[in-house]
């Protein structure tokens, strides 16, 4: 029930300045960061990351997708808490901002469209990568994140959970 999860702030989200204010959310959720850094991601490893997406959604979104996260620096962390994978992606919300609900991250801070965001010939700017199931997160943590780059220590919501 304990998991890991890799969480994205993306490019738009460290441009707004709102890295501090999502952290906060999942802190006060009770999810435990263990893993942080800050990396501008390159064509290869992006296309290393967002395998699938070329067969699942087209080249055409993959290009737009890799564009938009080689824009800047990306603040990539590892989230860990009691079924951490369904709790985060709760928390951030639908895909497309303007479907998200209010209360999500998503639905706060964002509101573009899909049908927007192929108007303009540019990737959804929905601030946030969240793995999409625990096996995705152990691929994701694992390739975002050498052994040593993560790190266990108690945390005072460890006593909420260890009881």
């Amino acid at each position: 029930m304990l998991e890991r999860t890799l969480v994205l702030l993306k490019p738009d989200t460290v441009q707004r300045g709102f890295m501090g204010r999502i952290i906060s959310r999942f802190e006060d959720a009770g999810l435990k960061t263990v893993g942080a850094k800050m990396v501008w991601m390159d064509t290869d490893f992006g296309k290393k990351h967002y395998f699938d997406v070329a067969q699942r959604r087209g080249e055409a979104v993959l290009k737009r997708l890799l564009k938009m996260m080689t824009q800047g620096p990306v603040l990539a962390l590892c989230l860990e808490g009691v079924h951490a994978v369904e709790i985060v992606r709760k928390m951030v919300g639908n895909t497309e901002p303007k479907s998200a609900l209010p209360g999500t991250i998503r639905g706060d801070f964002a509101h573009v469209s899909y049908a927007y965001a192929d108007s303009k010939d540019i990737g959804i700017k929905n601030l946030i990568h969240a793995s999409g199931n625990v096996e995705e997160a152990k691929q994701e943590v694992a390739l975002w994140f050498k052994k040593e780059e993560l790190h266990s220590y108690k945390s005072v919501h460890d006593l909420h959970i260890l009881e």
